[in-house]
């Protein structure tokens, strides 16, 4: 079965920082309800398909006691902070570390929080706090290193 096409980004909704407009302890986040049809995208996009997280009846039979989320899944909204909100297009990922300390339920909201730690000039980098929360509770954290753009040259006549 073909997923239903995905609505257009409204380039008004989409920020777009330049290096020289970050600075250290901004932050951005991002609130979002994980739904069993996220669950079930990414194990076709992956090709993780896990019991765990496709099957209710085998996932009852784990410590879990239910399905759960894909961890990267979860990172991956890390991500879509980067690309979108801190510091938006043009951020391209150098690294990232991940450490995972709980699982993400189906129906769980997960609030991440990014926030800017280090900035270095050479290579325009930005050094960031990672951190995902569902009920308050750290489920996943890390850093990421990205390039960041630079601002636009003036155009010439």
């Amino acid at each position: 079965m073909t997923p239903p096409p995905r609505p257009a980004i409204d380039p008004r909704m989409v920020k777009a920082l330049t290096f020289d407009d970050l600075r250290v302890g901004m932050r951005e986040t991002l609130m979002k309800t994980v739904m069993d049809t996220d669950v079930v995208g990414f194990a076709q996009l992956s090709g993780d398909d896990n019991p765990i997280h496709l099957c209710e009846d085998w996932a009852a039979g784990t410590r879990f006691g239910q399905r759960i989320a894909h961890g990267l899944y979860t990172a991956s909204l890390i991500s879509a902070v980067l690309g979108t909100r801190l510091p938006g297009p043009g951020a391209v990922y150098r690294s990232q570390t991940l450490n995972f300390h709980a699982p993400v339920k189906i129906g769980d909201v997960v609030t991440v929080v990014v926030e800017v730690v280090e900035l270095v000039p050479e290579g325009r980098k930005a050094r960031l706090h990672c951190e995902a929360l569902v009920d308050g509770k750290t489920v996943l954290d890390g850093e990421a290193v990205i390039s960041v753009p630079g601002k636009p040259k003036p155009a010439t006549e």
